[in-house]
């Protein structure tokens, strides 16, 4: 643990803690905000996925972004860990394989802020059965 040596030091850690805070808070109405999930199996975390939950949690806090990020458990994508879903409000959730730090910044930058959509889509291989 970090030795407190100023009141700073002490103002830093609470604006930290805030801000996580924050997260959880935004997470009782997810709908109205960018949702990111971030499989995190034993074979995601193995291929990186803490390190890139931790980059995209912190970039969207730079960025101003408002958004939930949140851990799921495996999404059946082992062959393209790491793997997220992003749904930004209003469309379907996209689901990005081979994802690292570059990639991640690249969601962020061009398909969250912009609306584009970027390589590494993985495709939806199953379709709805609709009630009679």
């Amino acid at each position: 643990m970090t030795k407190l040596k100023s009141l700073n030091d002490l103002r830093k850690i609470r604006d930290e803690l805030k801000s996580k805070t924050s997260i959880r808070e935004k997470g009782e109405h997810p709908e109205n905000l960018v949702q990111v999930k971030v499989a995190m199996a034993t074979c995601c975390i193995a291929s990186g996925s803490r390190e890139v939950m931790n980059f995209i949690v912190d970039e969207l806090e730079k960025r101003n972004i408002d958004a939930v990020v949140t851990q799921t458990g495996c999404m059946g994508y082992c062959y393209a860990e790491p793997t997220i879903e992003v749904t930004i409000p209003g469309k379907e959730p996209v689901v990005f394989g081979y994802v690292n730090m570059k990639k991640a910044d690249e969601i962020i930058e061009r398909y969250i802020k912009n609306g584009e959509l970027v390589d590494g889509i993985i495709p939806v291989n199953y379709e709805t059965i609709d009630n009679k």
